[in-house]
């Protein structure tokens, strides 16, 4: 008879848990919004702020109940790379809350290894229909690094350099553009391109953010934050465009899309 009611009881178990598997699996094919309605939350909660007008959604202890209950891919909305400068809160200044915005936050906002692995998290995972790459006004990070390509850097700790390598591009091409401009003039404009080299390293190493993109599921976008105004202006699609067209033509891009084998390509 135990063994009777021991099976039995495993019986119910096992339905126990194929119930929760298939409510979880259910709860997770929440539809997102699509990339339009996510953009217009997102100028909109960023005008709000500007105009000193924030709702503060989703910012309080009931959100922060829900969250630890239910799964942020049913309503995180947007992925974002920002700066790590602490005069750019993301959620703040796009008046969200909890689960609304899934943030990678790194200085001068460089898609590293690091960076372009926690946005394919982001779109593959969490299922944000929008990626933002987000500059700001007075960059430390891009500012050191024209200062060094102009001579006139300063020593730095051992692992800064590495980390804002890839920002050197950027300040090449800014220069090289404005011709004209010299000195610290130039950062205005290196901070901007480096919102584009970001976008074409994230499309260099992750075939996944281009698929995604090429298909019209989510939409990877350019931004700048004015760390004065509290204002986001938006950057040209057609910039953004023109990078996947690029990549795309590239012979070195990522091409696999799935970690097997260790192998990159």
């Amino acid at each position: 008879m135990k063994w009777v009611h021991y099976v039995v009881a495993l019986t119910v178990c096992l339905a126990v848990l194929a119930v929760g598997s298939t409510s979880a699996l259910a709860a997770s094919a929440v539809k997102k919004p699509s990339p339009e309605k996510v953009m217009a939350l997102l100028k909109e909660g960023n005008d709000r702020f500007a105009a000193g007008k924030p709702l503060h959604p989703h910012a309080d202890l009931a959100r922060a109940k829900q969250a630890a209950a239910e799964n942020q891919a049913n309503y995180a909305y947007a992925t974002v790379l920002s700066c790590s400068d602490s005069r750019v809160p993301v959620e703040m200044i796009f008046d969200a809350g909890i689960m609304d915005i899934f943030v990678v936050r790194v200085a001068g906002n460089v898609a590293n290894v690091d960076e372009i692995g926690t946005i394919e998290y982001g779109v593959a995972h969490v299922n944000t229909p929008v990626v933002v790459v987000l500059g700001h006004t007075q960059c430390g990070a891009v500012t050191a690094v024209t200062q060094e390509l102009q001579g006139h850097g300063h020593s730095l700790e051992r692992n800064i350099p590495p980390l804002i390598a890839g920002i050197k591009p950027a300040v090449r091409r800014a220069m090289a553009d404005h011709p004209e401009v010299h000195g610290d003039a130039v950062v205005p404009h290196a901070i901007e391109a480096n919102v584009w080299q970001s976008i074409e390293d994230l499309f260099m190493k992750s075939p996944v953010c281009r698929n995604l993109v090429n298909g019209g599921v989510i939409k990877v976008v350019g931004a700048m934050y004015d760390v004065g105004t509290g204002k986001v202006t938006w950057l040209p699609d057609a910039n953004v465009e023109q990078i996947l067209k690029k990549v795309e033509a590239s012979p070195n891009r990522a091409k696999n899309p799935m970690a097997t084998g260790g192998a990159s390509h």
